[in-house]
């Protein structure tokens, strides 16, 4: 069974399905995060939804590229994890199924292409507290602790 964290179900609500894909960015102590401001101002590891006919590995090299203008390498999927959330930005509710990678941050590129996002390297033992989504926060902590 997927663990389901950061719950807001709200009964007699339609919520849609909307998988996702997320990556825990390390280089050194640090991590790779985005910080997007309107209308979350929150913490999140980069990624988003999947797009219709879109191959989860492409929707995350494409999300990471829009979120932070990072081009990563050797994505690994380590777990998975669903949220039930209402999302702002799309007048909706989703019941969000959130596929988590581990990847090398290999070179950037640009500078955020998607609005209102920014990369942020924070330290690991930081991260851990400002993630907005304890499910992020959970896997950056059973992955990445065991490295240093």
């Amino acid at each position: 069974m997927i663990k389901t964290y950061a719950t807001e179900i709200e009964r007699g609500k339609k919520y849609f399905y909307r998988p996702g894909v997320y990556v825990i960015l390390p280089i050194g102590r640090q991590i790779l995060l985005t910080f997007q401001a309107d209308p979350h101002n929150e913490f999140q590891l980069p990624g988003g939804g999947v797009d219709a006919g879109e191959q989860p590995i492409t929707a995350l090299y494409r999300e990471v590229m829009e979120e932070t203008g990072w081009i990563i390498g050797r994505p690994k999927k380590i777990g998975a994890f669903r949220r039930f959330v209402y999302m702002p930005e799309y007048n909706m509710r989703a019941e969000k199924l959130c596929h988590i990678y581990l990847a090398k941050p290999i070179l950037k590129k640009s500078e955020p292409t998607e609005a209102d996002h920014t990369a942020v390297f924070v330290d690991i033992d930081v991260a851990y507290q400002i993630l907005a989504v304890d499910g992020d926060a959970y896997f950056l902590k059973k992955f990445v602790k065991g490295a240093y």
